[in-house]
């Protein structure tokens, strides 16, 4: 924070006031791997991009599917246990729900002009955002490198994710 010092004219006290510095860097953290988990966190990582804030994106959990190669063209809507959904929990259950909700949400997505999951990620790390998976998950899950997409820039530890994203602002969606 910048605190800056003025001098009232009327009676020359001095007071100070204090503005915010500017965001310069995030490290965004997607845990799960739901369409309506995912997208946040990209919407988030791409707009600092277009703001000129550096952005890495650290996925782990089933967030990896996102990024994982087979996988992320075919995110769905977690209907069962959502309560945003605003639907009986037995409802969401029901076949076809999450089909139904996905769809709709998906639709609505491309209104907005916001690209599908695979592209989005290929957009956002095309402006220079990085993109890692989490190590500990990655092993976990029995994965490796040849899993993922091609713009993952790496597999790191947690304490690799602290280094390169020292100084900035961690957002965990």
């Amino acid at each position: 924070m910048t605190t800056f010092v003025t001098q009232d004219k009327k009676n020359g006290e001095r007071e100070q006031e204090s503005a915010a510095k500017p965001i310069e860097k995030v490290s965004i953290i997607i845990s799960k791997g739901s369409l309506e988990e995912v997208y946040p966190g990209l919407i988030m990582a791409n707009g600092a991009r277009m703001e000129g804030i550096e952005a890495t994106i650290f996925f782990t959990f089933f967030g990896l599917d996102a990024i994982i190669d087979n996988r992320m063209d075919k995110l769905k809507v977690a209907t069962v246990g959502n309560p945003a959904m605003h639907i009986p929990t037995m409802v969401g259950g029901l076949p076809g729900m999450s089909a139904f909700a996905t769809k709709k949400m998906k639709k609505e997505i491309e209104k907005l002009d916001i690209p599908p999951v695979r592209e989005f990620i290929e957009m956002i790390h095309d402006t220079g955002a990085e993109i890692y998976a989490c190590r500990a998950t990655v092993d976990m899950f029995h994965l490796d490198e040849r899993d993922f997409c091609e713009q993952v820039d790496g597999i790191i530890s947690v304490g690799e994710f602290y280094e390169k994203s020292a100084g900035a602002e961690i957002i965990f969606t």
